[in-house]
């Protein structure tokens, strides 16, 4: 994941988990990322689609947090935003005559899958709540 999607996500979850209770607009939530409203609309989207936070529409509208905190893996987060692999994307069109270009993506996908696991692992083994509370 070559962007800040994960590092926006994290940012808007731990906003509201650090207020479980109140109701956050996007403009409020960009304000602290310090990035366009619009921007944070897309992540509260695919956040809310995986039921880590709930939505109202209204004045009194916004954004909160779903669940607590420490039910939260960080992997859940991580999910997701996720757009892409670890380490990138396959080459599209590789040389399919060349000794190596024609099976480097099958070897690549491999590698890929092996990598997306142990980042996932790891992830599952950290809570929102821990990220949360070294703000403290």
């Amino acid at each position: 994941m070559n962007n800040t999607r994960f590092a926006t996500a994290i940012h808007i979850m731990t906003l509201l988990a650090k207020e479980p209770s109140e109701w956050f607009t996007s403009e409020w939530i960009a304000g602290s990322i310090n990035v366009n409203p619009v921007i944070v609309r897309k992540e509260l989207i695919n956040l809310k689609k995986t039921g880590l936070l709930e939505s109202r529409k209204g004045k009194e509208g916004g954004v909160r947090i779903s669940r607590k905190p420490e039910e939260i893996a960080i992997s859940d987060i991580y999910n997701a935003v996720k757009n892409s692999e670890v380490l990138g994307k396959k080459n599209q069109f590789p040389n399919p005559v060349c000794n190596v270009g024609k099976d480097i993506n099958n070897n690549l996908e491999l590698l890929f899958n092996e990598t997306n696991d142990l980042v996932n692992d790891f992830l599952k083994n950290k809570r929102l709540s821990d990220f949360v509370n070294q703000f403290e």
